[in-house]
């Protein structure tokens, strides 16, 4: 049997500009992400969902939207990731809107220090999060989850997990990447993030780019996969917030994953941004489903679990 998985709903759009992607955990459960899981022959827990603040709908306030809510539901987010990791168990958070990764990756970076092990981050995004309070056009806190990981962003949200900055800029490899602010992208290259945009993917294809992403992973590597729904090119996945044209097509998103299922390192999992009221029958959350199956060893003929 392979190492057990937990379902964690945090259904909120409280850091999101768009309203519905609070909808996205139930959309995922009715696309059968629990069946479909088990059917790989793993124990799969469904925790239910987590609670937290209503989305006020309010203006920014200082640079930012909803702070107090953002915090609330990233401390409940960090504390049940936490739980599970310290269980043995590997945490798949289905949100929600972004900013959830926030309390997701703060526990698991947490548990790799108390472990000892190391981390590495894959964030799969049209967008490179990295705004701060003074960059962002909106305020929204979907857009500063990277930053405020990396220690820049209000005390509130960097201090979650006990450790400040929660992680290293360089655990980080962004894939995807298609729309990025003006100022956003100069804080980009200041941190040296390690970013392959679609430009990259484009040039380079989908197997190096994940060539590289997945270089060095050991076995002492923790590896937790960010999967924001608007990573897919808008036409395989209309149902997010924030669509943005000329991502990565399903075959190549297919691909990436698989690439993630064959080094056997997958600790965690953030399924985020899924709108269930942009969504066209249900559409992309069958696709994410269908991909995240791929993540946990979905296969044809030609390859053989490693």
């Amino acid at each position: 049997m392979n190492q057990p998985v937990s379902l964690i709903g945090a259904p909120t759009d409280v850091g999101a500009g768009t309203r519905g992607s609070s909808m996205g955990p139930e959309a995922l459960r009715v696309a059968n992400i629990g069946p479909v899981l088990a059917s790989h022959d793993l124990d799969v827990a469904d925790r239910g969902n987590l609670s937290g603040p209503p989305n006020p709908n309010l203006p920014p306030v200082d640079g930012y939207r909803h702070l107090a809510e953002v915090q609330a539901w990233n401390i409940a987010v960090h504390d049940a990731v936490y739980a599970e990791l310290a269980l043995g168990r590997r945490p798949i958070l289905l949100g929600g809107d972004h900013c959830l990764g926030i309390g997701s990756i703060s526990a698991v970076a947490r548990y790799c220090r108390e472990q000892n092990r190391k981390l590495r981050i894959l964030w799969l995004d049209a967008h490179a999060d990295f705004n701060t309070q003074t960059l962002t056009p909106s305020g929204n806190l979907h857009g500063m989850p990277v930053a405020c990981l990396c220690g820049h962003g209000p005390k509130e949200l960097v201090e979650i997990g006990g450790h400040v900055p929660a992680i290293s800029p360089k655990w980080v490899r962004q894939i995807g990447i298609r729309s990025v602010d003006q100022g956003e992208k100069r804080f980009v290259h200041e941190m040296d993030l390690e970013v392959f945009d679609m430009r990259y993917i484009d040039e380079m294809g989908m197997r190096h780019t994940m060539e590289i992403a997945l270089a060095t992973l050991d076995a002492n590597t923790h590896l937790h996969v960010s999967f924001d729904v608007d990573f897919l090119d808008a036409e395989v996945a209309p149902g997010v917030g924030t669509t943005v044209r000329g991502g990565p097509t399903y075959r190549e998103a297919q691909l990436c994953m698989e690439m993630i299922a064959d080094t056997g390192r997958l600790g965690s999992l953030d399924v985020m941004e899924l709108n269930p009221a942009l969504d066209v029958r249900n559409k992309t959350a069958e696709v994410a489903v269908d991909l995240i199956e791929s993540l946990f060893g979905k296969s044809t003929l030609m390859r053989t679990r490693p």
